[in-house]
């Protein structure tokens, strides 16, 4: 196999599973509102907002994730992928002071799925494997 090849195959391989990840956290917000106004209210101090905005959200959320897995204008859909996780990442600081306590270990996760959402952004170009329209968009 060449370089070429294994870093074509690399490349998607991380998008699908960044995918994977972003589409259960996007299927949850259907499957289990609660969970997700839990998550809105102690990470965003967002609270009070109805079951049908997370319904909102989760579709507008499936959009992009197809949108990003097809490789449909990658700037923008890598890179709204790329600040939704940022996003998520940061929003969890206080559980990386305490990793020992409760199940805060398991948030340590999101920093290598945000390597791989900077990497996938920043070689987006590259990255053709499977896509819609593989030219740089």
């Amino acid at each position: 196999m060449t370089t070429d090849n294994k870093f074509k195959y690399s490349m998607f391989f991380l998008r699908a599973s960044v995918f994977l990840v972003i589409l259960m956290w996007t299927v949850d917000k259907f499957v289990n509102p609660g969970h997700t106004a839990a998550i809105f209210n102690k990470f965003y101090s967002i609270s009070g907002l109805a079951s049908s905005i997370f319904t909102i959200i989760g579709v507008l959320e499936l959009i992009l994730l197809a949108l990003f897995f097809i490789g449909f204008k990658k700037t923008i859909t890598y890179g709204a992928v790329l600040l939704l996780h940022a996003a998520s990442t940061l929003s969890s600081f206080g559980q990386y002071l305490s990793p020992f306590e409760g199940n805060h270990l398991l948030f340590f996760a999101a920093w290598p799925m945000l390597a791989a959402c900077v990497m996938l952004f920043l070689f987006r170009k590259e990255d053709t494997f499977l896509q819609i329209d593989p030219k740089f968009s």
